[in-house]
């Protein structure tokens, strides 16, 4: 697909228009999040700067990424999303604001509430995914859609391991959350992926029978990660690694069957199938980190760098365009962000192996990090800031 630059003619950005939509406000406040987030932990652990932290450095970093970028990323899709699934009212404006407002207050309180109180730095954190899932919840509920309740189900099981996170700062629930973040994208990555694989082949006239998914193997996928959670937490090794390696090879299965090579030309699609390969490398990586002693920050950053990270850039340029009414053309400079941020989880992972010097790794890793949200950031601002073409809420 060729690269052209976005032109708008729907009138000027404006900060209400942010608020019109779940999407608009919390893509943009993420991608943010990940530009400033990255190079402040790389200069706090190097001890350029100190921030007065509400929690420890590393925990900081592990919980921003986990429970502020992705839950921001979470909050825009799946709130705009559940309104189209259930054919109710989106969620905007001053209810929208307030809960934005949640949002940023937790990301504030862990980057300068050092010395304030614990109830009050965790109370607010915790308190934005449930009210995330509450907004979806009671649409869902009341629109009878069974099928979307076992996300609700991940989401409270990210939940819990963020005040497990919270209260204990145990890493076992920070990978918890990694895993269920993992779980989060063979649900949603599952389901679009296929799906716009599909359509894509039926709009050119091939055979989009060629993409296949097995329902069976979905949810085996889904009942071995709730294991793997489990056994994680647990603290059972060996079962742990045997469910992950399980998990991997089922994923492998399911990727086979959507055919990503077929979609090698069109990156809105490789993008998808590419990063969600990182879900069963991640978990590769992470039976080794147990069965071989190979470094834990291997697996935890290809699943967190590699397959959220990824996924989400990949995901929000497409929504961000689709949503807003425009052709479902990349703006320039977003496949050489897609590249940059797949080379950022690559340089990440075999940093942890010592391929390379560890500064040397994680600068060279974050600054490729920067730069493929900063294209998105330049790209897209004014799109999730300026009303649809067509006139159309959106």
């Amino acid at each position: 697909m060729q690269a052209i630059p976005t032109t708008d003619t729907a009138g000027g950005a404006s900060i209400r228009q942010l608020f019109g939509y779940p999407f608009r406000i919390f893509f943009l406040s993420m991608t943010i999040l990940a530009m400033v987030a990255i190079p402040v932990w790389v200069l706090q652990v190097s001890g350029a700067i100190q921030l007065p932290l509400a929690i420890p450095g590393l925990f900081w970093h592990q919980h921003e990424m986990l429970f502020g970028f992705l839950s921001a990323a979470i909050a825009g899709f799946l709130l705009t999303a559940v309104c189209v699934w259930t054919q109710t009212e989106r969620t905007h404006g001053l209810r929208l604001v307030m809960l934005w407002g949640i949002w940023l207050a937790g990301r504030l309180l862990l980057a300068f509430g050092a010395g304030l109180p614990d109830w009050l730095v965790h109370g607010v954190n915790l308190a934005f995914l449930p009210l995330v899932m509450l907004d979806a919840g009671w649409r869902i509920w009341h629109a009878r859609q069974k099928r979307q309740l076992m996300i609700l189900a991940v989401l409270g099981l990210l939940w819990l391991m963020q005040i497990g996170f919270a209260t204990r700062f145990d890493p076992a629930f920070s990978y918890g959350a990694l895993i269920m973040a993992m779980a989060l994208i063979s649900i949603i990555g599952g389901r679009i992926t296929p799906a716009f694989s599909a359509g894509w082949l039926r709009q050119r006239g091939l055979d989009a029978s060629q993409v296949r998914t097995v329902p069976a193997l979905d949810m085996a996928v889904l009942f071995n990660m709730a294991l793997l959670v489990a056994s994680l937490v647990s603290g059972w090794q060996t079962v742990t690694a045997v469910l992950a390696m399980t998990a991997a090879v089922l994923m492998v299965v399911r990727l086979a069957g959507w055919k990503g090579w077929l979609f090698r030309k069109e990156p809105l699609l490789w993008v998808l199938h590419l990063s969600i390969l990182w879900v069963p490398v991640a978990l590769l990586l992470l039976a080794g980190s147990i069965l071989a002693g190979w470094p834990a920050s291997a697996w935890t950053h290809a699943a967190g760098t590699g397959a959220v990270g990824c996924l989400i850039l990949g995901v929000i340029a497409r929504v961000s365009l689709g949503h807003t009414g425009r052709p479902l053309i990349l703006p320039r400079g977003m496949v050489t962000a897609f590249v940059m941020i797949h080379l950022a989880a690559l340089v990440r992972v075999v940093t942890a192996f010592d391929v390379m010097p560890w500064h040397a790794g994680v600068g060279i890793s974050s600054l490729l990090w920067v730069l493929a949200f900063g294209v998105f950031l330049a790209r897209y601002t004014r799109i999730l800031a300026s009303p649809r073409p067509d006139g159309r809420e959106g």
